[in-house]
């Protein structure tokens, strides 16, 4: 978490939104440009000259200042709240993930996120007994005071979130929360922004594209105590939300299927390599009291001299020696930065400096999931 919970003034709020609006600007850029500046509009003020430092050809883009101010008074036209990760009505769940969004947008309850959450997730073309399933888990973890979280998708999870409704539900999603995606959940959409809670972080208006749904992913798995994965093929989405959970020390659970059933294929593989088989609601909130709900908090090992105090050294920034190593031992798949720090044999905060550089040069590209690789030509 960064610094003392605060709320923004109207000015930081608009500097938080600029920045992490700006183009290459990722959530863990976004941190270490805070932690290197201690404030937003330092940050954003700072920008074009690191971006010039580090090698970069042209201009950086910075996000227009109106844009945000449009942002703003669009969410609060359409009843959402924009909450920072340093204001108390952000997530806790989140404050605990590497990357965390800067910035959220939700429509409905933010006092859901206060109560402990279960993901349930799965197939879009789930069979009858795949949706059975997962309102019968769904209705079971409700009637403990447990929200079900999801990403608003069809099948398993609008069959999840549907059961849900009356206990309180949150609907994740890869667009901006004003957007209806997919349109037959026009109506759960709505129930759900009454009831429960619809979350992003893109911003208002925004389709959703094929790169926000594995982001979407990570903001399933990190919001929720476990996730319980119900019909997934070997190549789904799904099992990229399995990995997050894993990657943040989230507890994985999964229902067995048919073998002869290529939806159950990824759950079964995930059950092979060790994720807990669930039956009934009643398997999960056993595991999870048996953890004493007490699951490592999933950062990274690296965290504290990742986002290290300011000092002199830090001023220093990453030489361009470091940069080059750094550089290549990046590829064009995305590698995890704990890979990376592993790779390097420098200080992590100099290795978070010498990526911050990479990325606003245009050289390095920042994923979900706390990946970086090099800059697609």
């Amino acid at each position: 978490m960064f610094g003392e919970q605060r709320t923004l003034d109207a000015r930081e709020r608009l500097d938080w939104l600029q920045l992490i609006r700006t183009d290459s600007i990722g959530p863990i850029s976004f941190f270490r440009l805070l932690t290197k500046f201690g404030d937003a509009g330092e940050a954003l003020k700072a920008l074009p000259s690191i971006a010039r430092n580090a090698g970069r050809s042209g201009p950086i883009k910075v996000y227009d200042r109106r844009l945000a101010e449009e942002e703003l008074a669009a969410a609060d036209k359409f009843g959402a709240r924009l909450i920072a990760a340093c204001e108390p009505d952000y997530p806790a769940m989140l404050q605990h993930i590497p990357d965390r969004p800067p910035i959220l947008c939700v429509k409905g309850h933010a006092s859901l996120f206060e109560r402990p959450a279960v993901a349930i997730v799965g197939a879009r073309n789930a069979s009858a007994a795949g949706r059975k399933i997962a309102r019968n888990l769904a209705e079971g973890l409700a009637r403990e005071d447990v929200v079900v979280v999801s990403g608003l998708a069809r099948g398993i999870d609008g069959a999840a979130h549907a059961a849900a409704l009356d206990s309180g539900t949150i609907a994740v999603v890869a667009g901006g929360v004003d957007v209806i995606y997919p349109p037959e959940h026009a109506e759960l959409t709505r129930e759900i922004s009454e009831r429960g809670a619809i979350i992003s972080e893109r911003a208002l208006g925004q389709q959703p594209t094929a790169r926000d749904f594995p982001r979407r992913n990570r903001l399933i798995a990190g919001l929720s105590r476990g996730i319980v994965v119900v019909e997934a093929a070997t190549k789904s989405g799904t099992l990229i939300t399995a990995r997050c959970a894993l990657d943040y020390g989230r507890e994985v659970f999964a229902v067995p299927g048919s073998p002869l059933d290529p939806r159950c294929q990824g759950a079964n593989g995930l059950i092979r390599s060790g994720a807990t088989l669930v039956e009934s609601a009643e398997d999960i909130l056993q595991a999870l009291a048996e953890q004493n709900r007490g699951a490592r908090d999933g950062g990274s090992l690296f965290d504290d001299d990742w986002n290290a105090s300011r000092g002199d050294a830090f001023e220093a920034g990453a030489s361009e020696a470091l940069r080059e190593s750094v550089f290549e031992a990046l590829s064009f798949t995305p590698m995890h930065r704990d890979e990376i720090l592993r790779e390097v044999d420098a200080p992590p905060g100099l290795v978070a400096d010498a990526l911050l550089d990479l990325v606003l040069a245009g050289k390095a590209e920042e994923h979900s999931g706390g990946r970086f690789s090099r800059a697609a030509d």
